[in-house]
């Protein structure tokens, strides 16, 4: 199956083509990862709320996924799962982890002092 678009209808299907967790023994483990990207979300939109961010907590699911699936394709089910309205905030983070370049997605702009918060950790 080829993805030039994620849409709702194929995005099961792509995540289950690049997921690769070899102590997986059944579907259970796939969709508890799928929950990551729900956990992340939540936490994305309670940092818009409240100003709180859980850095490392947001760098451990984001490490976690990324050790489960392919590396580019964490970024497309991220980008796809996380609101447009939060992309900064995740481009910073992934480019933190060195799991993007700033160059990448140069319409999204890197949250300095968010950036300057990581580093200090």
């Amino acid at each position: 199956m080829k993805f030039d678009r994620l849409t709702k209808d194929n995005v099961l299907m792509f995540a289950i083509k690049h997921y690769d967790n070899p102590q997986a023994v059944g579907e259970k483990e796939f969709y508890d990862d799928m929950k990551r990207f729900k956990y992340l979300k939540r936490l994305f939109k309670k940092h818009s709320t409240t100003g709180i961010l859980k850095e490392r907590l947001i760098m451990n699911h984001i490490i976690v996924l990324s050790n489960v699936f392919s590396p580019e394709a964490v970024k497309v089910l991220l980008f796809f799962k996380i609101g447009q309205e939060h992309w900064s905030v995740l481009k910073t983070f992934l480019v933190f982890l060195n799991y993007m370049i700033d160059s990448e997605a140069k319409q999204i702009s890197i949250d300095t002092k968010l950036m300057s918060t990581l580093k200090g950790l």
